[in-house]
């Protein structure tokens, strides 16, 4: 059984199987509607119901309030209808989104390296190739691990037939500590996606500004292979940050593609280098990197971000001391299951004429 989703005010429909979700059926069938978490916790699939009836799901009660949900308010990521809806969504697709459909893969890995003391580099070859963007993220599954876990893609779109995943391991998590304790060459997983908006601008003719920390060179890797691969021209800079030389990784990579092309400049920073006599690179935090290199004035540049919360933070608060405003920093947000939901959840029936 499935039902027919009406998507105002495009007027896109979907067909969405049992079971499913709103945002799962959309994903798979090209047509983009806002996300982040994709768990019930951030609110940014929120859609209103217009017509038919939906089971609202594991909608967490801190992102869908009670007058919320009295109102006719869902979130897509949860919503499994129970009738034909009409639905309407605050659509503002980027004019620079590719939009590839989400697909499922068959997946084995090919290599895996140790990248730092905490993160490891894990390359899969697909069964077939994916198409995405640079800076997109899949979600990967693993064997005898309940639920599936995001992953930002390392490797640029011309490698499309493999993906490469950073994972640090994270303390107490079952996956990373799978991944990095027991996982081996040709060992198989499945992986969804394209998921994300985090992707390069290409319409904007400014500077491009990376700023990342720890496993969240990722996503910046991928963008800046894929920029130098496709000769842009724009000046670039990727601002790197460790605590130390050692979770310093991919350095050379860098290196090498700052001496090659004369519009990349690379700039790793080290927040724990007091004790490195050795180090002649910039000593401090990232952002403190960027605000020294760019001597705090950012204007006419677009900056993209990636790393843990308290860095993403600062470096916000540095590009805005420095004049650059929200429509030119882009971020890629990842929400635990646990955020924002310590409260019971609740589901419920509703049904709108």
């Amino acid at each position: 059984m499935s039902y027919q989703v009406t998507i105002e005010p495009t007027g896109e429909q979907i067909e969405v199987q049992e079971g499913q979700t709103i945002l799962q059926a959309a994903l798979r069938q090209g047509v983009w509607l806002p996300f982040a978490c994709g768990h019930g916790t951030c609110a940014t699939c929120k859609i209103q119901v217009l017509e038919g009836e939906v089971d609202i799901g594991a909608a967490s009660s801190f992102a869908l309030m009670d007058m919320e949900r009295d109102e006719g308010k869902v979130l897509a990521c949860c919503a499994i209808p129970q009738s034909d809806l009409v639905v309407e969504a605050d659509i503002d697709v980027d004019p620079d989104f590719a939009g590839y459909p989400v697909q499922d893969y068959q997946a084995v890995v090919s290599t895996i390296v140790d990248l730092s003391p905490t993160i490891k580099g894990v390359h899969f070859k697909l069964h077939r190739p994916m198409r995405f963007q640079a800076g997109q993220y899949v979600n990967l599954q693993l064997p005898g691990i309940e639920g599936s876990r995001a992953f930002s893609i390392a490797n640029p779109p011309s490698r499309a037939d493999e993906i490469e995943l950073h994972v640090r391991l994270v303390e107490g998590g079952v996956a990373t500590t799978h991944i990095h304790q027991q996982l081996k060459v040709g060992g198989v997983a499945e992986i969804s996606g394209p998921y994300g908006q985090f992707f390069v601008r290409n319409s904007d003719p400014g500077g491009l500004i990376f700023i990342a920390g720890g496993s969240g060179l990722s996503s910046p890797q991928s963008m800046i292979l894929d920029l130098l691969e496709q000769g842009d021209t724009r000046a670039m800079v990727l601002f790197q940050g460790a605590r130390n030389r050692a979770e310093l990784y991919n350095r050379a990579l860098f290196e090498r593609l700052a001496a090659k092309h004369a519009n990349f400049t690379y700039v790793p920073a080290l927040s724990m280098a007091t004790d490195d006599a050795d180090w002649n690179g910039f000593r401090g935090f990232v952002h403190d990197a960027a605000k020294a290199h760019f001597e705090n004035r950012f204007q006419g540049n677009k900056a993209y971000l990636c790393g843990p919360p308290p860095m993403i933070d600062a470096a916000i608060t540095t590009l805005m001391q420095g004049r650059l405003f929200e429509r030119d920093i882009h971020m890629e947000r990842f929400y635990s299951a646990a955020d924002g939901a310590s409260e019971g959840q609740r589901s419920a029936l509703f049904k709108r004429i």
